[in-house]
């Protein structure tokens, strides 16, 4: 496994950002967290492992929450960030709100 810069983090967030149609919160301390969240767990699993979510213990078992999880089209669509708040829609960061705790769309899973 190749370890990841901070730097290459954030590249990889501004990619998924922009391939999505996305924006990247607008809150930079949060920013910089979530950045070095996605870096340890990629530097610690070998995979961008949600920096808000507890690894089931291996890829397969956290698939559905690799960074950009399979929930956050749906979180963003609906409450127009996603669960960490990493991603947010562009009407979203227009709007001045500020985001909010969201429920959980992944289904417990007992480890």
């Amino acid at each position: 496994m190749n370890p990841k810069s901070l730097e290459e983090t954030k590249t990889f967030t501004q990619m998924v950002a922009r391939k999505q149609g996305w924006v990247l919160t607008a809150d930079s301390a949060l920013y910089e967290d979530l950045v070095q969240g996605l870096n340890t767990n990629w530097n610690r699993y070998g995979y961008y492992l949600c920096p808000c979510r507890d690894t089931g213990g291996s890829r397969e078992a956290d698939k559905d929450i690799l960074c950009p999880c399979e929930y956050a089209a749906q979180d963003i669509a609906e409450y127009g960030h996603c669960y960490c708040s990493l991603y947010w829609s562009e009407d979203f960061a227009k709007s001045g709100k500020q985001p909010q705790g969201i429920p959980e769309r992944r289904p417990f899973k007992a480890l």
